[in-house]
């Protein structure tokens, strides 16, 4: 048994998929479109197999944006780099190019070297060894 993909909801679809094929080396498949239901979407697809689903429809609502009382659900997506270096790097990479770091890099308590990040939709974005 095996995780097959996991999805997230988006506004902007075509800026989320550019985001992650920028900085994660994700690389997109085909659009996705079913008019009916107002519903697009990708699949971004990662070198270890691992794969995102990025969906749009026009009635979304925005999530609460209060950091210190998250809703309920998933809480981040964790993208291991490799090595410390790697994670310091794309660390200073998002913080030059404009994109928040809110945490870290740091060693955790539970021993993950890592910094968090958002994405164009304030997703978290744990960056690991």
């Amino acid at each position: 048994m095996r995780i097959e993909h996991v999805a997230i909801w988006t506004k902007d679809i075509e800026r989320l998929r550019s985001f992650y094929e920028t900085y994660f080396q994700a690389s997109a498949g085909p659009r996705y479109v079913n008019e009916r239901k107002q519903f697009t979407s990708y699949f971004l697809s990662f070198a270890s197999g691992a794969r995102l689903e990025i969906m749009v429809k026009p009635q979304l609502v925005p999530s609460n944006g209060n950091a210190d009382a998250p809703p309920t659900g998933y809480a981040h997506l964790a993208i291991s780099l490799g090595s410390r270096e790697a994670v310091d790097s794309m660390a200073e990479r998002f913080l030059r190019e404009g994109h928040p770091v809110v945490d870290g890099p740091r060693q955790t308590g539970d021993g993950y070297y890592e910094c968090v990040v958002l994405d164009p939709d304030g997703n978290r974005i744990e960056i690991t060894v």
